[in-house]
């Protein structure tokens, strides 16, 4: 590959390739290639467009990582209004929109209808001209949403480019939402980290949708199906001919059923309630339409609502039973969590006998007391919560739940910081807690100890062969063998594996230490100033503090894990076992800009990773936000509030004829 044209022939063959296993992935849940092959792919075609910039196109698939922050969103006027759905909470409902239905359109007229899950997320414009993607909106009021289009190129469910043969023009409709599933995985990720989860799929599929950082919101596991369409929606004949043909266009489209006649929605709607739970995502009925397009015309619109459909919503899972007693359950990031037992109570074909609250200040907000009457709910027709209780009645023997001081597991003092809703239990030695630890201890980005998986980790406990990360290191070969699964070369393997993770330095240790809000940078940033002694012996927690990136929050964290004598005797051990605890301390850089902090913004003329390299080659740190402690920034084209803020605060801004002045060129 030679000449321009072959490198620009390569990366558009590329992208093609991409576009269409990616359809086949999250729009058709076909894929055709392994994983392996996929990220082959991907990787070259993101190596020639760094080493071409020039050739990178808006609708490039390596686009999706997320671009700058946006400053605010800017309004978008829907050609077509967004319009809301009139509401059919029975059956009988249905019966009387179709006579109104019928009524309207006159007497021959048979209408025919299509149903569609209506899903429980964030309604979406997406507008295509000439094919491609080019503007993303939320409904916001219906006449007039948010421009999120930089947001929504991050959803791989949403192809930057259309197939076939698409109108000049088409606005796509529907709903971007998380799957259960992913919405599962990603809390529990966040527990792992020690960071708070989300509530519930709908609310962060919205706010992640809505956030002025698009890297934000490629971190996010979204997808998307279509409903319908906007502008463009005349092209069609039928509702289900405007569904067919956005399919076709690779668009992925809502789950939908025609009928001949009423009752047949009816039996749909019934099939679905008792479906509800199955879909893997969040619904919260099934939506009515008039498959006619002419039909939909006559029948027209009143009050943002079409005449043309309706939602039949779902009823809430929801019981009464009574509050026998309240538990603590310790989880496994030591979160003390209030759980009610209740007396069994059928919601939606399931029996329930216990139910979350969440954590103390939601006990005392609801004004829950042991042995109300209490109402509960299924979440999301998954998780069963305590929503309020029934205070009339009361007998007189109800009384206030208080959580404990200790540990109901280990005994040991718990911790509840200052403006923080959780009481945990900081023992890491806590049962409850080490088995947790130890699969977190052996993962890659920690000590990452080979073969040590959360299977085997928990038959070790189970069999009483460890207890904490330290009992690893006393494993032996001759201990595994008898195990099922192991022979004597796999035992050894695994004997090896855990030898080898002696090697890992101070910041992979201190990370695997499973701390409170220490991450894998910050290990790092407290590895350079303070080793293992120094944190044993007692670090204050303003000193802590004072290292840059360590707010009071992770300061605090960490002087409460070394003061907790069972983590102490830890770490002990793991030093003596021969971990690595030593100070990283930090080379004095070297270069023009040695010690020097560098935001870098706006548009330039090359790749910002471009400019990053050069200015941490020069001795240089990348910082993201402008503070008094910035020494430059470097602004290119819309640099924004970055630039505003550093002109307020002084700080030097640099064009980059300027930054290549500083660098000595």
């Amino acid at each position: 590959m030679t000449g321009g044209t072959d490198i620009r022939g390569r990366i558009e063959s590329l992208r093609e390739q991409i576009r269409y296993h990616n359809r086949r992935y999250y729009i058709e849940d076909a894929p055709e290639v392994p994983d392996a092959e996929y990220d082959a792919l991907y990787g070259e075609l993101e190596s020639l467009e760094q080493a071409h910039p020039e050739l990178v196109t808006p609708d490039s698939p390596t686009r999706r990582v997320g671009d700058e922050p946006l400053e605010e969103f800017e309004e978008v006027r829907h050609p077509v209004p967004m319009l809301s759905l009139a509401n059919a909470r029975r059956l009988e409902d249905l019966r009387e929109w179709d006579a109104r239905v019928r009524r309207l359109l006159g007497e021959g007229e048979e209408p025919r209808y299509v149903t569609e899950l209506k899903i429980d997320g964030l309604a979406v414009s997406l507008r295509y001209e000439g094919g491609r993607f080019v503007r993303g909106a939320t409904r916001g009021n219906g006449t007039v949403g948010e421009d999120v289009t930089a947001n929504l190129r991050t959803v791989r469910a949403i192809p930057e480019r259309l197939w076939d043969d698409p109108p000049e023009v088409i606005e796509a409709r529907g709903e971007v939402y998380i799957p259960l599933e992913d919405f599962e995985r990603l809390n529990r990720r966040l527990e792992e980290e020690d960071r708070k989860p989300f509530a519930n799929p709908r609310n962060l599929a919205a706010g992640s949708i809505r956030q002025l950082d698009p890297r934000v919101t490629a971190g996010r596991p979204l997808t998307v199906y279509l409903y319908g369409a906007g502008e463009g929606y005349g092209n069609f004949e039928s509702h289900s001919g405007a569904l067919a043909a956005l399919k076709g266009y690779g668009l992925r489209v809502n789950p939908h059923a025609v009928h001949e006649d009423i009752e047949s929605v009816i039996e749909e709607c019934r099939r679905r309630t008792e479906e509800r739970g199955s879909f893997g995502y969040q619904i919260d009925g099934v939506v009515v339409k008039v498959d006619s397009r002419a039909q939909q015309e006559r029948l027209g619109t009143v009050q943002k609502a079409p005449r043309w459909a309706i939602a039949y919503k779902f009823e809430p899972l929801a019981g009464r039973t009574k509050l026998e007693e309240v538990i603590v359950n310790v989880g496994r990031t030591g979160a003390l969590t209030p759980q009610a037992l209740l007396s069994p109570v059928n919601i939606g074909g399931v029996t329930i006998s216990r139910a979350t609250l969440h954590n103390e200040d939601y006990v005392k907000e609801k004004g829950v007391l042991v042995g109300d009457t209490v109402v509960v709910e299924r979440a999301g027709d998954v998780i069963p919560q305590v929503v309020r209780p029934v205070p009339e009645e009361r007998d007189g023997n109800e009384y206030e739940f208080q959580m404990p001081s200790e540990c109901p597991v280990c005994g040991e003092p718990v911790s509840r910081p200052e403006g923080e809703a959780i009481t945990r239990c900081v023992n890491a030695r806590c049962p409850a807690l080490a088995l947790e630890h130890v699969i977190h201890w052996s993962t890659r980005s920690a000590m990452d100890v080979e073969g040590l998986g959360e299977k085997l980790a928990t038959r070790l406990f189970d069999l009483g062969l460890i207890r904490d990360a330290a009992d690893i290191y006393g494993i032996e070969a001759d201990q595994l063998v008898p195990l099922e699964g192991f022979a004597h070369k796999s035992a050894e393997n695994l004997v090896n594996a855990i030898a080898k993770s002696k090697e890992q330095p101070f910041p992979r240790v201190l990370y695997a230490l499973g701390i409170r809000h220490v991450g894998t940078v910050t290990a790092g940033l407290i590895a350079e100033r303070f080793g293992g002694q120094d944190l044993l012996g007692g670090v204050p927690e303003e000193d802590l503090a004072e290292i840059d990136g360590i707010g009071p929050v992770v300061a605090r964290a960490v002087v409460e894990y070394f003061a907790l004598e069972d983590n102490r005797w830890l770490v002990e051990r793991l030093m003596e076992v021969g971990l690595d605890f030593q100070r990283t301390g930090t080379a004095e850089a070297q270069g023009p800009l040695a010690g020097k902090r560098v935001v870098v913004t706006g548009t330039l003329s090359r790749p910002r990773s471009y400019f990053v390299e050069e200015l941490e080659a020069a001795g240089g740190t990348f910082t993201s936000s402008v503070s008094k402690n910035t020494d430059y920034v470097l602004a290119g084209e819309a640099a924004g509030s970055k630039l505003e803020k550093a002109e307020s605060l002084g700080v030097p801004v640099l064009d980059e004829r300027g930054f290549e002045e500083l660098l000595g060129r």
